[in-house]
């Protein structure tokens, strides 16, 4: 088994890419489809929080798929030598702190999502907004500085598109925050519809979704930029 996974290391890598990818753009179609039932208001209270759990259940595969990116992209990225030196196991060390990351992570945006409607959401919800936070300005920075030719990633001839579909994963992070924000809003103004009839409440609702739904399509624009330098390695 060792013997195997060693042998077709990449393409196992490379195989899990896709379907993580699949997940996040799949995903974030069924949360775009269901957020219309979501703010109808000619549909019963109760319905429309059925599908904004749906909601919430189709948007954790998509953001396991995002979460799950970034560490398979790196990995690949090292045996490719995009960065380290796998022929002389320099920077081989990051790899398991990579995917350890990549465990905590999990924990935490899992744990946010078994917890909605708990004390414990808010705080696991908190925590994995600012992973963003950090991560989305650490992305645009070294790619920008890698296509520069300053590293941390070699962008050579043939090479950029590593830095590029970076830099585009990172813009596409901003898309995704937004998103995240918007979905908070739901939570915050269902309890007050609950309460009864709230013609403000619905407007703030419906203000909130035609945001979402315009930028959404730059999310998917973004998104398959970062497929397509994956999948063809244009420059």
């Amino acid at each position: 088994m060792a013997d195997f996974l060693i042998t077709h290391e990449l393409a196992i890598l490379r195989w899990l890419h896709i379907v993580a990818m699949v997940y996040w753009l799949g995903g974030e179609w069924g949360v775009f489809q269901t957020s219309y039932k979501v703010v109808n208001p000619a549909l019963p209270l109760e319905e429309r929080q059925r599908h904004m759990d749906t909601a919430y259940r189709i948007d954790i595969m998509a953001r396991t798929g995002i979460i799950s990116l970034l560490p398979l992209g790196l990995h690949m990225g090292y045996l490719w030598g995009m960065w380290g030196d796998r022929g002389t196991g320099e920077g081989a060390w990051l790899i398991p702190v990579i995917w350890i990351t990549w465990i905590v992570w999990m924990a935490i945006t899992w744990g946010a999502f078994a917890k909605r409607g708990t004390k414990w959401f808010k705080p696991l919800s908190d925590i994995e907004d600012w992973t963003r936070y950090i991560l989305i300005p650490t992305l645009i920075i070294v790619s920008i500085t890698s296509l520069l030719g300053n590293g941390p990633f070699e962008a050579g001839p043939g090479q950029k598109w590593y830095a590029a579909k970076l830099l585009t994963f990172g813009l596409a992070l901003i898309i995704g925050v937004v998103l995240r924000l918007i979905m908070h809003e739901w939570q915050k103004l269902f309890p007050v519809l609950a309460a009864g009839p709230n013609p403000e409440a619905e407007i703030k609702l419906k203000r909130s979704i035609n945001l979402g739904r315009n930028i959404a399509y730059l999310y998917w624009v973004l998104i398959l930029t970062t497929a397509f330098f994956g999948a063809v390695k244009p420059f």
